[in-house]
Formats: structure tokens, sequence, C-alpha cells
């Protein structure tokens, strides 16, 4: 039985990442579809496959398959595959790195917010000098939407430096997004894309925010609506937007949230996952898999994460 990296980086790309994996597993690694090929026989001898956006049914051509471990923190994208074997459990990556580089972003950007950089980018922009009002942290609620791995690192980093935090999950419930929403003055958004946060960041929910509340999104792109963030902005429901993510990437040239005053663009960096850290976190998975111990980061499908 092999283990196989299945991925659709660029060739360059892949054979780097498969050498990282190889040397921190310590056991021969075979490259699947499209970078290398693999005849039936090479497929059907498959145990575990560590993916990174494998093309579409690939996993279902592996009947040997016992576990998919993924590279990414998200895997709506593997969920999207309706061909994946089902009893075959996933297992997304928990890897601390990744957690703690999503928990700067966060600050580094509510800092920013919080001290109105924004504000003072456009008044430097018109040679215009004028003092802004600053409250304190302790007058700046953060609202934390999503409380896996990354959205308690990232309260952990922020309260510290005196930021009240209202957090929220799913299974929170209606009466404490609704008390995020009425009360945070930056809004985080954190959580895994599923078909009940898909577009969540649109008008009802943004109508419903402290007027001149400010937007973070590092979770996905489906989680928000561009039209109605503009809108939200354009009315002064929101004061700015952060935007890291986006159903098409690279952004288009085209796109208004490039040439709008009160958004900032990232191009998906608020969190990069580090091969080696990624490739420790898969062997230590891989060894607990093989020991019939519990794997980190095992998905329940029904919940999408």
């Amino acid at each position: 039985m092999s283990i196989a990296y299945l991925c659709r980086y660029d060739a360059a790309t892949a054979a780097e990442e498969l050498e990282i994996l190889r040397a921190v597993i310590g056991e021969p690694i075979v490259m699947g579809p499209p970078h290398g090929d693999l005849d039936e026989a090479a497929l059907a001898a498959v145990e575990i496959a560590v993916v990174a956006n494998p093309a579409p049914g690939i996993l279902a051509r592996m009947p040997g398959l016992g576990l998919i471990q993924s590279l990414w923190a998200g895997v709506d994208g593997l969920l999207a595959d309706r061909t994946i074997p089902p009893a075959v459990p996933l297992a997304r990556l928990v890897d601390p790195l990744l957690a703690t580089a999503m928990a700067e972003a966060v600050v580094a950007h509510v800092m920013a917010l919080h001290r109105q950089l924004p504000a003072y980018r456009e008044q430097q922009a018109v040679r215009r000098w004028q003092r802004l009002a600053q409250p304190f942290a302790a007058e700046c609620p953060v609202g934390i939407l999503g409380l896996g791995e990354m959205g308690r690192a990232a309260i952990d980093l922020l309260r510290p430096l005196g930021f009240p935090i209202l957090g929220w999950s799913r299974s929170a419930g209606a009466d404490a997004l609704a008390r995020l929403q009425a009360e945070a003055r930056i809004v985080v958004n954190l959580l895994p894309l599923t078909a009940e946060t898909c577009h969540i960041l649109a008008a009802p929910f943004l109508s419903r925010l402290r007027a001149g509340a400010a937007l973070i999104n590092f979770g996905r792109g489906g989680h928000q609506v561009v039209p109605d963030i503009l809108a939200a902005l354009d009315a002064g429901r929101l004061s700015h937007a952060v935007l890291d993510v986006f159903e098409t990437e690279p952004l288009p040239d085209d796109s208004p949230l490039w040439r709008h005053p009160k958004v900032t663009v990232t191009p998906h960096v608020a969190a990069e996952t580090d091969a080696v850290s990624a490739a420790r976190c898969t062997a230590a998975n891989i060894a607990a898999f093989r020991a019939g111990r519990p794997v980190a980061g095992l998905v329940d499908r029904a919940k999408g994460y």
C-alpha cells in the first residue's frame, strides 16, 4: 500500500512540495495526476491520499483508500466533489503555525482599522492635516465569526490588547449573533464555508450591523456578496471592508473592489500554509491513522468542516 500526493499546483511547485513530504514523512510517495501517471493497479494500491485541490473524480478511482489528508485548512472544495468515497475518513489540516499566521493578520488589520489608518490614508492623499477622535481598545468590541482553531488563536492575541470580544459559531444561536451585530465595531469572518454560511456576508446580515462597523473577511470568497458589501459601504452602514478572499481569484481587473476608497484588497495572504509545518502535521496524522489513534482535523461531512 502506498501514499499518493494529488494536487493541481504548477509542476515546479508540485515537485517541490512532494520532496518536502517525502523528506518529512520518510517514505516513498507517488505523484498522482495531473503531474504523475498512475495506472489502475497503482491507484488501487493507494492507502493514503495527501491532497491539495485534487482533480475531481480521482479519489473515487482508489478502492483501497483508507484516509484522505488535506493540506488545506478549508475542505469546501473537496466536499464539492460528490464522487469522493463517503466512507473514507477525510482530515483537514490542523496546523498551529497556520492559526498563528491568521491571528497575526487579524490583529494587524483590527489595529489598522481601530487606529483609523484607512481614514488617515485618505487624508494624506488630499494633504489634509486633521486629527480624528481616537477611542481606546476597550471601547472597540471585536466580533469574531468562527470559533475554531483560527478564531481562538485570534481571540488569544486580541484580548491582551484590551479589545472586548464577541464570539460566534453556528452552535451559539441567533441571540449571540444578534448581540455581535449590534455591538461590534469590527467584525472578523473566520467561518468555514458550508451550505449554511455561504453568502452570509450579504444585505440581511450587514443591515443589522452597528452603523459604521468595519468588516474583515478572512474566511472564503463564497461568504461574501460583493454588491451588498459595496452598497453597505456607500450607505455608511460599513465604514471599511478588508477582503482577502474572493469567489474568483485572482480578483479580475475590472472588479469595483480595486477602486473603492473604503475597501482594502489583499491577495489571499492572511494565512499561507507553511509546507514543512503542514508536512509534519500530515506525518503525525498518518502515524495516528496507522496506529489506530484519533486523527486530528477529522471532518464531519454533514456539517461541512
